[in-house]
């Protein structure tokens, strides 16, 4: 298996001008090669579905048995 080269091949990438431009008809190489559509993502935002819920009140229960637990072994350390 061959490597590849670490530089790419001058005839593949863009020259550049005089005053450090790119000419008409190539690409800048810190152009975006990628662009993002118009419209808005209209299922962004809160998102609070039935599962979610459940997962939030179980965190919440878990952590409110927990630290009743820690009260009532404390109140018995020092009691």
């Amino acid at each position: 298996m061959t490597a590849l080269p670490p530089d790419p091949d001058p005839m593949d990438t863009p020259s550049e001008e005089r005053a450090g431009g790119v000419p008409p008809g190539e690409i800048s190489p810190q152009s975006a090669q990628t662009s993002a559509s118009k419209n808005a993502d209209l299922t962004a935002g809160r998102n609070l579905n039935p599962r979610t819920a459940v997962g939030v009140v179980a965190v919440v229960l878990f952590v409110a048995i927990f630290a009743a637990v820690a009260v009532v072994l404390v109140i018995q350390f020092w009691g």
